[in-house]
């Protein structure tokens, strides 16, 4: 694995020849060696459909690559910092919540609305988050970031987990999610998470849920 974490709001990465980094802009915060960092356009891994989806979920700003050898240190607004590694499996993970990841990994997006419904489009408009989630597939390493701290939260078939989507950093297994109301739409106006809004996973797998519905 390319991360070691250093505390809780700060992560290292090793950079060696022949491999990539990807981290989000303004996320270094030191690096010692020969290392670049170069703005990407092509949105990571994921081509010219991962920066749509990135730009529609009001992403201006292009990822870094970052290449050569040395160590860089990674961090960004004294947020909590959580190292998640994938083998094999698909990571779900709001955009702006993404600090830094290996190059190994398979970048793109879900719009929110292919497993929501139309409920998941309503969250995009009331929540206050992009409509959009970006996805990481494969072998490798993640650092996301959190407001407050992270609780991993099992999710199981006997067991469905309701998350405030303010709440909501990351998942991964074998999950559906689906938005749900528990106000009718009288009361749902002005009211942006909390008791108006749930995110309702199901299935097999882990969410990752942060200490503060305050977004980043």
């Amino acid at each position: 694995m390319a991360f070691r974490e250093i505390n809780s709001k700060m992560v290292e990465a090793t950079v060696v020849p022949g491999q990539r980094l990807f981290s989000q802009r303004g996320a270094m915060l030191a690096y010692r060696g020969e290392v670049s960092f170069t703005p990407n356009l092509r949105g990571g891994q994921g081509g010219v459909m991962s920066m749509i989806g990135r730009r529609l979920a009001n992403e201006d700003t292009p990822l870094m690559t970052v290449e050569g050898s040395g160590t860089v240190l990674f961090g960004h607004g004294g947020h909590h910092v959580q190292l998640i590694t994938l083998t094999g499996d698909t990571l779900y993970v709001e955009a702006d919540r993404l600090l830094a990841f290996e190059g190994t990994l398979q970048q793109g997006t879900m719009f929110l609305g292919s497993q929501g419904g139309v409920m998941g489009m309503v969250r995009g408009q009331v929540s206050g988050q992009g409509l959009f989630t970006t996805t990481l597939k494969g072998h490798g390493a993640v650092a996301v970031m959190a407001h407050g701290g992270v609780f991993e939260v099992p999710i199981t078939p006997q067991r469905p987990v309701h998350v405030d989507p303010q709440a909501y950093v990351a998942h991964h297994g074998d999950v559906r999610n689906k938005l749900s109301t528990a106000l009718g739409w009288r009361d749902m106006v002005g009211r942006g998470s909390g008791e108006a809004f749930q995110l309702e996973l199901s299935g097999s797998g882990v969410v990752y849920v942060q200490a503060s519905e305050e977004k980043l």
